[in-house]
């Protein structure tokens, strides 16, 4: 699957990463699906994760998540519910809403603690730590071996901090950030 230059970019500073959390925030557009299938796929191919999750504010981004990831040949389930306690042996992972996980997050922590899982946030700022749901995202996905956060805005208006984002002087930093501006230098939108 080839990379647009700054998605490759942003997978370099992955690979040198310190820490278990990066946040890559890059416009609306820009292919921030497409990177982070492929940082699923090195992790997979690696052996440095063997399920990946992707959580995701929407059950129809559930299965936009679940179609693209087929086209690379990586299966998540985009159907798993609570009442399962991990998605079948045939799927590579799954996808599920941040209201699923923080209506029962000890599900999820218990399934990322059996098996080294990479975990993909779309759009994370949809969950403040002012929230509940911050807390049960820190809860269920703590063991995580990795934790990709993507958003084109890792902010929120109640100025409640986003779980796994990195804060400097009140700021969320991004380990990786690709704005407007280059977007359309590169006429990637």
């Amino acid at each position: 699957m080839p990379l647009r230059d700054w998605q490759r970019r942003a997978l370099s500073a992955i690979c040198t990463h310190q820490t278990n959390d990066f946040l890559a925030m890059a416009t609306p557009a820009a292919g921030k699906t497409r990177f982070a299938l492929r940082v699923a796929h090195e992790f997979m191919t690696k052996q440095a994760a063997v399920r990946v999750l992707v959580v995701c504010p929407t059950n129809h981004l559930r299965t936009q998540w679940s179609e693209a990831a087929g086209k690379i040949g990586l299966q998540l389930d985009p159907t798993l519910t609570n009442d399962q306690p991990a998605e079948a042996s045939d799927y590579h992972g799954a996808v599920v809403t941040y209201q699923q996980v923080c209506l029962a997050p000890e599900i999820f922590q218990r399934v990322c603690k059996s098996k080294k899982t990479l975990l993909i946030f779309d759009e994370l700022h949809h969950a403040g730590d002012g929230k509940n749901w911050g807390k049960a995202l820190r809860s269920a996905f703590d063991p995580a071996v990795f934790r990709l956060i993507l958003s084109g805005t890792p902010f929120r208006s109640d100025n409640n901090p986003i779980p796994f984002v990195r804060y400097e002087q009140g700021e969320s930093r991004a380990d990786f950030a690709y704005g407007y501006t280059e977007a359309i230098r590169d006429s990637v939108c």
